[in-house]
């Protein structure tokens, strides 16, 4: 019978402390049969060695501990000689982490002696006393390093309790100790590094404003010069990259390269668009260039997959800029600037035929914006309405809240004016008419979580998107028709246009052209943000069609609580860094709290040396940013960040779990990192 489990130990070192209750019994005999005096001095003597006996049990039980791991260890030849020796590295901890044991190649490869009493976590950072903490009854496996060699190390608590129920060692070790083994995984981290970095890239160049660019030249030697010096800088540029480069056609490029060359390209945050911009061959227009990669993809098409999921996403969010995508993440680069406007109509044509076709193949429409819709979202939808009126198909919009902004328009659409009670209808409403004979299309918006109701896009196949915002890493998937323009002013832009080219025989009543000039009006800021040639173009169409100036600016007069509101958020806006106004809209008074935050931040813009405003409404459960600036700042890029998205001068972002003082901070962190980084100049 092992003398362990008899508890033949504990007995052993238990024998002093059993001795201090037969000293007492025999201080009491003393007493009685011997005197007072023999008593007494028994006494004293038991009293001092019970002390001593205590105190050393006290002050030595941590070596004791220590001798009998060191012991158990150690306990038996054939034991200790397979653990010493064992060519894994391997070592013993307490529940602290400290060290009580390693065999001879835990010391080899860790440097240290095998007496090294301390902390694990001075060899190996990754292993601090919280990660130990996290160590339950199965073993964990944790990534380290140490002096250039990487090891998986695996740890596993060993309850010495549990392990000993019928005998006295577990009592005496009295806790939890941690086994910890050493795999060197340094040739598999270089091999795995190796096989990553010579995984294809595939990537897709179009220049975005190829044919503007071209046209704007009368000299055929300037046309040719112009092509030669792009095709040269591209091809100058890539061969960094060791790229195979193969011109597709006179305004698109394909290029294939290693993926340890995307590091360094991404580091100068690809120059080459700078370096095309400022191409100069008596050409008046910048030369600008989107270019889409697909890296990390397990076989060559899917990579091809994601170059053209990239370069798509690139043109939707405005061209000039590079898009970065793998499996599960999606990188920007050059977003700064404005979009690339282009002036000629032909695409909006296209859009506008191919729309038309669609309609015609269904029954009905549904016609949707983003949620707690605005006013630009509503004249979008009432176009798609005039639209599908013009075939004479069956249109509602899906208005879930009609804001006070909204209200005087919605209630120009009457059945006395010949329109259908059920114009406007809620989600509910719309979840059980939509069909497979239905179109449902989307306005205002690319983001599914920003719909009015995204159940509706789960039960359609049919679906068309009309937007100006940039795309995002989140959008709608397989629209039969995607419309994204983020040079348009606003999706009334965009309607408008499209309505010119929809039928010749498009007529809008003045209330229809009134909403959708509403639009157009409440995006620019009365026409002093994010206007271009084809802005004015689309409200003389509107203005022709019957809308009004003066009846669009008494249908977008605000109540005397909305204006209060707006002055609030301005009188309490908080400056920081000297160029950033920060406020918050308060919600308790006003019906529609978004709005006015976002007019609010227009206002802040008004402030001599604001270059930013930003202002947060907590709204249902949401905290809504707005954020503008007038040409020094991109709050897109700031807004990417905080979850959002947008435009140069106007984006947004819509955070939930969290409040407003949290939002307020992570604010004001990413300014600090922005500028720190460089991205943002003070």
């Amino acid at each position: 019978m092992d003398p362990m489990k008899k508890g033949y130990i504990r007995t052993y070192l238990t024998i002093p402390l059993d001795m201090i209750p037969l000293m007492i019994v025999v201080t009491i005999g003393l007493y009685v049969y011997s005197g007072k005096a023999a008593g007494l001095t028994m006494l004293l003597v038991t009293i001092f060695y019970a002390v001593i006996i205590i105190a050393s049990y006290l002050v030595e039980k941590k070596k004791i501990t220590d001798e009998i791991i060191k012991f158990a260890a150690e306990y038996g030849t054939v034991q200790k000689e397979l653990l010493k020796n064992f060519q894994l590295p391997y070592a013993v901890l307490d529940e602290n982490g400290r060290f009580l044991w390693m065999n001879d190649t835990f010391s080899e490869k860790t440097g240290e002696k095998p007496d090294y009493k301390k902390s694990i976590a001075n060899l190996f950072p990754e292993l601090s006393r919280e990660a130990l903490e996290k160590i339950d009854e199965e073993p964990v496996k944790i990534r380290v390093e140490h002096e250039d060699r990487i090891y998986q190390a695996v740890l596993q608590k060993m309850d010495f309790k549990a392990e000993s129920n019928n005998g006295d060692f577990g009592k005496m070790l009295g806790g939890t100790l941690i086994s910890v083994m050493l795999f060197d995984e340094t040739a598999h981290e270089k091999l795995k590094k190796s096989f990553n970095d010579q995984k294809l890239v595939t990537g897709l160049i179009y220049i975005d404003n190829y044919d503007e660019t071209i046209d704007s030249l009368d000299d055929d030697v300037k046309k040719s010069l112009i092509r030669a010096i792009i095709d040269r800088k591209i091809g100058k540029y890539f061969r960094q990259a060791d790229a195979i480069i193969r011109k597709t056609d006179s305004d698109k490029y394909f290029i294939i390269f290693q993926q340890k060359y995307l590091k360094k390209l991404e580091e100068n945050k690809f120059s080459i668009l700078d370096d095309v911009k400022n191409t100069k061959v008596g050409n008046d227009r910048e030369v600008t260039l989107s270019i889409g990669i697909g890296k990390g993809a397990k076989t060559y098409s899917q990579s091809a997959e994601y170059s053209r999921a990239a370069i798509d996403v690139a043109l939707g969010r405005g061209g000039s800029q590079v898009v970065v995508k793998s499996k599960n993440h999606v990188s920007y680069y050059g977003v700064r600037g404005k979009e690339v406007e282009k002036t000629t109509r032909v695409k909006a044509r296209v859009k506008a035929q191919a729309l038309r076709e669609m309609m015609e193949t269904k029954d009905s429409v549904i016609v949707m914006g983003h949620q707690i819709s605005d006013v630009d979202a509503l004249g979008a939808a009432v176009g798609v309405y005039c639209a599908a009126r013009e075939l004479g198909k069956k249109c509602q919009i899906v208005l879930n809240t009609i804001t006070t902004s909204l209200r005087p328009l919605v209630d120009k659409f009457t059945t006395e004016d010949g329109y259908p009670e059920d114009m406007f209808i809620n989600s509910e409403r719309a979840l059980e008419l939509v069909n497979d004979n239905t179109l449902v299309m989307v306005v205002d918006t690319n983001r599914p979580s920003y719909t009015e109701c995204p159940e509706l896009l789960e039960k359609s196949q049919s679906i068309v998107v009309f937007d100006h915002h940039r795309q995002g890493s989140e959008r709608i998937e397989n629209p039969i028709l995607s419309y994204i323009e983020p040079y348009a002013s606003s999706a009334c832009e965009m309607i408008a246009e499209t309505l010119q080219y929809f039928s010749d025989r498009m007529q809008l009543a003045p209330q229809e052209a009134d909403c959708i000039y509403a639009g157009i009006l409440i995006d620019t800021n009365n026409f002093m943000t994010k206007t271009g040639v084809r802005t004015f173009e689309a409200a003389a169409y509107l203005k022709r069609s019957g809308a009004e100036v003066t009846r669009v600016r008494k249908l977008l007069r605000e109540d005397m609580a909305t204006y209060k509101a707006r002055a609030e958020v301005v009188r309490h806006a908080e400056v920081y860094r000297g160029s950033f106004a920060i406020s918050v809209c308060q919600t308790d008074e006003v019906e529609s709290p978004t709005i006015v935050g976002a007019q609010a931040s227009n206002e802040l813009l008004n402030i001599v040396g604001i270059k930013a405003s930003f202002v947060m409404t907590e709204y249902k459960g949401k905290i809504y940013v707005s954020a503008r600036s007038i040409d020094e700042i991109d709050v897109q890029l700031i807004m990417e960040r905080l979850g959002g998205g947008g435009h140069l001068n106007v984006a947004g972002a819509q955070i939930e779990n969290a409040t407003v003082d949290e939002v307020k901070q992570r604010i004001k962190d990413i300014l600090d990192a922005m500028i720190e980084e460089g991205e943002i100049r003070e």
